[in-house]
């Protein structure tokens, strides 16, 4: 898979980590600044987001959410279930799936920037929401037991790993027989150059990151996970000229899928 192995022997993976980190925090505290990437409840609007469910999560979140994608429609969440979400940010997907799963359900939001978590924490003290917690951590190494989540979750995150295949197995082993993995994410439908792929600014700006789309989707299916739906998410698109040129080039774009555990 070139953009795990590969690029993880070219690209030096502490600083990667340590750009990604920087990068989240200033969207977690200063949402208002420019960035490769638009943030916010407009953009949200325009991925498919319903009103009615933007109207439950909180504007703090809000301001800083970042995602690629509306999801949460092929999760199909349901009444008390467990929901996992991988990177969560300050909070926007874990706040929707806590309204979908309700008070007897449970959503767990993981994300290993301190800023994000931080936000993400004291918007949920201020909401009361029992059934939401969040913890710092890393995608690629959960410290969860096997078979604890009905649906795992994520929004533009796994392209910032290195290491995508671990993140997907990671995914596969926490869910429950029969459980769900909705994302939205960046994929490329050609190879990315090694001037791409090795250029932690751009990793950062979820465009370095980004697997060949038919490398991305054997990872899934690798891990043990059956791929039921997959499509194109026609309105997203980068801000930079950087970012753009790239994804002009390599065909870089958003896609959502569900993938589901025998």
């Amino acid at each position: 898979m070139p953009t795990t192995a590969a690029a993880a022997t070219a690209l030096d993976v502490a600083d990667l980590q340590r750009r990604v980190q920087a990068v989240y925090q200033q969207v977690a505290e200063e949402p208002r600044r420019a960035y490769h990437f638009e943030l916010g409840r407009e953009l949200a609007l325009r991925l498919g987001y319903p009103v009615d469910l933007l109207d439950e999560v909180p504007a703090g979140a809000l301001e800083s959410f970042a995602g690629v994608g509306y999801f949460l429609d092929l999760a199909a969440l349901r009444a008390g279930e467990r929901v996992l979400d991988l990177g969560s940010g300050s909070g926007t997907d874990s706040f929707a799936a806590a309204t979908l799963v309700g008070p007897t359900g449970e959503v767990t939001g993981v994300d290993m920037t301190r800023a994000q978590l931080g936000k993400a924490e004291r918007l949920r003290s201020a909401r009361c929401l029992a059934q939401v917690r969040f913890f710092e951590g890393r995608i690629e190494h959960l410290p969860i037991a096997d078979a604890c989540y009905d649906a795992v979750i994520s929004n533009g995150v796994v392209n910032l790993s290195a290491d995508k295949a671990t993140v997907f197995a990671e995914a596969a082993r926490v869910l429950v027989p029969g459980g769900r993995l909705a994302i939205a994410d960046i994929v490329a439908e050609r190879p990315l150059a090694e001037s791409i792929t090795c250029n932690a600014e751009l990793w950062a700006a979820c465009v370095g990151g980004a697997a060949q789309i038919d490398d991305y989707l054997d990872a899934i299916e690798k891990a043990g996970l059956r791929i039921e739906t997959t499509r194109e998410n026609t309105t997203y698109a980068f801000l930079s000229g950087s970012a753009r040129g790239a994804t002009k080039t390599y065909g870089i774009k958003s896609i959502s899928l569900l993938a589901v555990k025998p």
